[in-house]
């Protein structure tokens, strides 16, 4: 099927005053459309910062990142934004949704963005929050759902735009294991649509779900191993 991602010689540092910190050395990384990954590591092994750097937030010192061919790594924060809102979709931890809007605005700010129109945003929306099993909780805002409601929300957000890949950076981490297992099966099935799915994880048993595990330790490759 071709790479979505291509990485070559990625390195990372950081200044902390007359300290460099070294986070990635030298990382190469090859990603499959419809790949299904998670990303492994102790605290301190780079995975974020690999994360933030698959997820255009931020660029690396140096090495090349190709994204559906299009080199990344030299391109300005606003070329960055614009590429981040077409192929990329973000579920986080803390699922940062606007707190006084709507299920369905929350899901349908990224094609604000993208400058859709606002029937078009709506049908949309009340498409995606219907494949995530929210059809019937599109008028009620964040503190109106539990948890995993919210992990939904995020899940469709992610989705709406039919971006590259979906990036979710520990998805389960605020969740109660049965939410967990329930939201598990929703990257499943979002991965058996077509969806390339990347997702940062300290947990075992939701790695062993994805089909390819790559860990990371100081910065550099350790293993990158196909489940299935």
């Amino acid at each position: 099927m071709g790479n979505v991602i291509e990485i070559r010689n990625i390195v990372r540092n950081f200044q902390l005053g007359q300290e460099t910190v070294y986070v990635l050395k030298s990382i190469d990384l090859d990603i499959e459309t419809g790949d299904y990954i998670a990303i492994m590591g102790p605290s301190g092994s780079g995975k974020s910062t690999l994360m933030n750097l698959l997820g255009c937030l931020d660029t690396p010192t140096s090495g090349t990142y190709r994204l559906n061919g299009n080199d990344v790594s030299k391109m300005t924060d606003d070329e960055l934004a614009e590429i981040r809102n077409r192929e990329i979709g973000f579920v986080f931890q803390t699922f940062n949704l606007l707190p006084r809007t709507t299920a369905l605005d929350n899901v349908a700010l990224p094609m604000v963005y993208a400058g859709t129109s606002k029937k078009d945003r709506v049908i949309r929306a009340e498409e995606v929050l219907a494949d995530v099993g929210l059809a019937d909780r599109m008028d009620h805002k964040p503190n109106q759902l539990s948890g995993g409601q919210r992990q939904r929300v995020a899940v469709g957000r992610a989705l709406v735009n039919k971006p590259s890949i979906i990036l979710a950076d520990e998805p389960t981490g605020n969740l109660d294991s049965k939410t967990s297992l329930e939201i598990m099966q929703l990257f499943d099935d979002i991965h058996a649509a077509g969806n390339t799915v990347i997702m940062v994880t300290h947990e075992e048993d939701i790695a062993a779900r994805a089909h390819r595990v790559i860990r990371l330790r100081d910065g550099e490759i350790e293993s990158d191993v196909r489940n299935k």
